[in-house]
């Protein structure tokens, strides 16, 4: 047995120095980057004055404020993650079985989180329900009204949220066979019926998996609580205020340890509850398209109920750049570019930062992803397993146990790297990586194998297949693993905010200060125009996906109109 390891897993990397090599430094970036940093808050956390102390976990446990702070993440988790999972499967479910007119605002309502600052619809709310606020005061004439607290975090998470769990019912609701619904029809039972016992129960990995992002978003969420919060504290919040308000790092380290325990344990139960039963549906045996439902009482309820709720997401969005051009809302509602004029004097740095900074993590992300990718499903080797666990990992990692953690592992020799650009780019790549991975992992499966080996079999070197012949063929995955990178790397916060200096500022983190400041309409101002540059990233992103679409095409088709002209040669 152990000879039959040898064989096929460890001596494949010696007889491949470029594999080797590629492994070993995957690797060790992996175990840098990843493994070292919880290893070291770990420690920390458990660790005080040089000895070994529980004293961290005893102030947080005892039932005081660090603990409430706990269960109160706890409650706005499971409340928030059963309201968006349930609004979510509402959307995926009119998107996938009913006629719907201007089907694309869902698409785009869907993808509005991913492309704006963490807390907009904070923003926004305050804007409309705050003190002074176009609905609260100006409408309904509430003097002093007050968003914040628990109902506003629900609020603003709710509405933040949903998306996520939309994108990912809304694929599954769409790949359920519809021979199975028509089968149930078929033998007498009602819409209600079938839904129940047939669309409902093979929805239950999406539901699951989109009620462990959204929980897991919502424990780790650091912007909305900062923003709206108010007194209601959260582990979120209350662990960067021990880190960086009190430098008690090990308290602050036994909180990230108790969040990073909750996010997996929940993780781990959706995983084994799941895992345990069989929702396959697609079998490859040819099936009719769904029927749509095309009118009734019920189309009309599940529409009407979706288009208000996006024009309700829309409002909030629309309302942070007009809150960018009034000088002090609530109270002198003129026209006003000062905000702006801040943003690109006294903020400039910030912008270009973030740019910057992004820039460089987004190749290097994407790369490194289809690298993984790669590893993981073409080549046998000593220690696979560990790698796909280890990468996949920061998927279930809250973006705050992240920050903490870098913040502990790289503050001193040999790898001092806290405050450069260094730590900030590893944690935009670390924080992006798992999505890039799983969209290279499931192209790759998509392709025929003989390709590459025909490709060795003619002489080119695993690097030369690689970058001729697979990065090719999976280059839509890798775009997305760019875009995906960019957009997180734009808008990160939970995790970066540790980590910024006055060396290397942040737009995200700009524009907290400046709410904590009162400054609604300088954060508006710095919002908007993180939006838009997000907005025309993705636009020239998208193009360039087409544009090299396009070129592969028109290679094709040459090439084709080259071996029919020469046949035609041939044949005269």
């Amino acid at each position: 047995m152990l000879r039959d390891y040898y064989q096929n897993y460890i001596r494949p990397l010696f007889k491949q120095p470029l594999l080797l090599l590629m492994v070993s430094l995957i690797m060790l970036s992996l175990i840098t980057f990843i493994a070292y940093p919880l290893f070291k808050i770990f420690i920390v956390s458990f660790t005080s004055e040089g000895s070994f102390s529980l004293a961290g976990y005893q102030r947080v446990l005892s039932g005081g404020e660090l603990f409430t702070s706990l269960v109160n993440s706890l409650v706005l988790a499971i409340i928030v993650a059963t309201l968006s999972t349930v609004i979510a499967y509402f959307f995926a479910y009119t998107f996938a079985y009913i006629a719907v007119p201007f089907k694309k605002i869902f698409n785009g309502i869907a993808i509005l989180p991913l492309i704006s600052p963490p807390f907009v619809i904070a923003l926004s709310a305050i804007l409309l329900f705050g003190r002074g606020g176009f609905i609260s005061e100006m409408i309904f004439g509430i003097e002093n009204a007050n968003i914040y607290g628990l109902h506003g975090l629900v609020l603003v998470q709710t509405l933040s949220f949903f998306p996520v769990g939309f994108l990912v019912l809304s694929g599954l609701l769409r790949s359920i066979s519809p021979a199975l619904e028509e089968a149930s029809d078929n033998l007498g039972a009602s819409r209600w019926e079938t839904f129940k016992k047939v669309t409902l129960p093979l929805s239950i990995p999406g539901i699951a998996n989109a009620y462990l992002l959204v929980f897991i978003q919502s424990m780790a969420d650091f912007g909305n609580p900062m923003t709206i919060g108010g007194n209601y504290n959260t582990v979120a919040r209350e662990i960067y205020l021990q880190a960086v308000g009190s430098y008690n790092m090990q308290a602050g380290a036994a909180l990230a340890m108790l969040l990073l325990t909750i996010t997996l344990v929940v993780f781990s139960i959706q995983k084994f509850w799941v895992g345990k039963k069989s929702y396959v549906t697609v079998t490859g045996k040819p099936t009719s398209d769904r029927k749509m439902i095309g009118k009734g009482k019920l189309r009309g309820f599940m529409i009407g109920t979706c288009y208000s709720l996006s024009a309700t997401v829309m409002l909030f969005y629309l309302l942070v750049p007009v809150g960018s051009f009034i000088r002090l809302w609530g109270i002198d509602n003129s026209f006003t570019l000062d905000h702006y004029k801040f943003v690109f004097s006294i903020g400039q740095k910030a912008i270009v930062d973030t740019l910057q900074l992004s820039l460089i993590a987004t190749p290097i992300g994407g790369l490194i992803a289809m690298i993984i990718a790669f590893l993981i499903v073409r080549k046998k080797f000593a220690g696979k397993k560990a790698m796909e666990s280890v990468s996949m990992l920061s998927i279930a990692i809250p973006g705050t146990v992240i920050g903490i953690s870098y913040i502990l592992a790289f503050n001193a020799p040999p790898l001092a790297i806290t405050g450069t650009a260094l730590i900030i780019i590893a944690a935009f790549i670390i924080r992006s990586m798992p999505i890039g991975i799983r969209s290279g992992i499931t192209a790759l499966q998509q392709i025929d194998p003989s390709i590459e080996e025909a490709s060795t079999n003619l002489g080119a070197s695993g690097r030369k297949t690689f970058f001729a012949i697979v990065l090719p063929l999976i280059k839509p995955a890798f775009f997305s693993a760019l875009i995906y990178t960019f957009v997180k790397s734009m808008t990160a916060m939970s995790a970066v905010i540790f980590l910024i200096s006055a060396r290397y500022n942040l737009i995200t983190a700009s524009i907290l200060s400046q709410v904590e400041s009162g400054r609604i309409g300088v954060a508006s101002a710095y919002s908007t125009l993180l939006i838009i540059i997000m907005v025309i990233s993705l636009l020239l992103l998208n193009f360039s996906v087409k544009f090299f679409s396009y070129e592969r095409k028109a290679k094709k088709r040459m090439k084709k109109n080259k071996i029919t002209t020469d046949s035609a040669s041939i044949s005269n």
